[in-house]
C-alpha cells in the first residue's frame, strides 16, 4: 500500500532530478553580501554606544531562543492551521490523517505550493515590521529584533508542517534553529551546516547534531550582527522605515527559502529511501 501510494505521486526519477535542483542550490549558497560584511562593523562599533535597555532586550530575545530548543516555549504554531491547507474541501479530516497524507501521498509540488504561500505571506508581515519600527529610530530596533526573531521561528516551523514534519518535537526544534542559523553565516558555516544536517536526512537525529547547539547562542549574535546596517540607518527614524522594512523582507525572504530548500530535501531523501527499499 506505501509504495503504490508513494508511486501514484512521483517517480524516483522526478526525485533524483528535485533534489539535483536542491543541491544545485546549495552550491550556489555565497558567503555574505558585500554590504551584509560591512554592515557588521557599525553594530561592533556602536555596541558601546547603545542604550541598556536595548542590550537587554536583546539578551532576553537570545533567552528565549533557548527556551524554544528546549520546550518550544512561546513560539510554537498552531499546527491545524497550517494542515488544513492540504485538507480536500469540505472533507472530513484530522491532524493524524493530513500528517500521514503528508508522509505518503500529498506530492512535493504541492507542498511547495502551501511554503511559497506561507514564505510569501511571512514577508510582507516581516516588511510592514520593519518599516513600523523604523518610525522611532534607534530605540525601537529593541522591538524589531526579537520580533524577526519570534517571526522566523513561526515560518520555518510552518515550512515544516508543510513537509510533514512535527515542530513540536524537539530534533525539529534543532533542525529549524540551524535552518536559521544557515541564512545568517558565511560559506564555511553553510557548508559545516549541511554537514550536521546530513544526518536528519538520513534519519539519524543523534546527540551530536544536539552537542552542536551547545553554542547556540552564537546563532542569535550572527543573526543580531546582520542588522549592523539597520541600526546604524535607524538613528535616522526616516531612514529607519525604510531601511527597516527592505532588510526585514530581506531577512525573511532568504529564511523562508533556505527552510524550503532544506525541508524539501529530506522530504525528497527520505521518499527515495522509501522507494529504494520496497524495489531493494
Amino acid at each position: 500500500m506505501e509504495w503504490t501510494g508513494l508511486k501514484n505521486v512521483e517517480s524516483a526519477d522526478y526525485l533524483h532530478s528535485e533534489l539535483k535542483k536542491i543541491e544545485d542550490w546549495e552550491k550556489k549558497q555565497k558567503d555574505l553580501w558585500f554590504w551584509e560584511k560591512i554592515g557588521r562593523l557599525p553594530f561592533m562599533l556602536l555596541d558601546k554606544l547603545t542604550p541598556k535597555f536595548i542590550q537587554d532586550k536583546i539578551g532576553l530575545a537570545i533567552d528565549e531562543l533557548g527556551s524554544y530548543i528546549q520546550t518550544g516555549g512561546q513560539y510554537l504554531v498552531n499546527e491545524e492551521s497550517i494542515l488544513k491547507k492540504f485538507a480536500p474541501e469540505g472533507a472530513l479530516w484530522t491532524v493524524d490523517g493530513i500528517r500521514l497524507d503528508l508522509h505518503k501521498h500529498v506530492p512535493i509540488s504541492r507542498m511547495d505550493e502551501v511554503a511559497n504561500e506561507i514564505g510569501n505571506s511571512r514577508t510582507k508581515m516581516a516588511t510592514i515590521q520593519g518599516a513600523t519600527t523604523g518610525i522611532g529610530g534607534l530605540f525601537t530596533l529593541a522591538v524589531d529584533i526579537p520580533v524577526l526573531l519570534g517571526l522566523s521561528l513561526k515560518v520555518l516551523q510552518e515550512i515544516s508542517l508543510c513537509y510533514g514534519y512535527d515542530p513540536k518535537e524537539k530534533s525539529e526544534r534543532i533542525f529549524i534553529v540551524k535552518c536559521l542559523q544557515f541564512t545568517s553565516s558565511d560559506i564555511v558555516g553553510k557548508k559545516a551546516i549541511l554537514v550536521d544536517l546530513a544526518s536528519f536526512h538520513q534519519g539519524n537525529q543523534s546527540n551530536q547534531i544536539v552537542s552542536q547547539l551547545q553554542g547556540w547562542r552564537e546563532v542569535v549574535t550572527t543573526y543580531r550582527d546582520s542588522f549592523g546596517w539597520k541600526k546604524l540607518f535607524q538613528m535616522v527614524p526616516i531612514a529607519g522605515i525604510i531601511f527597516g522594512a527592505i532588510i526585514n523582507r530581506s531577512s525573511m525572504s532568504d529564511v523562508a527559502e533556505a527552510g524550503k530548500m532544506l525541508y524539501r530535501k529530506r522530504r525528497i531523501v527520505e521518499r527515495l529511501h522509501q522507494i529504494e527499499s520496497v524495489q531493494g
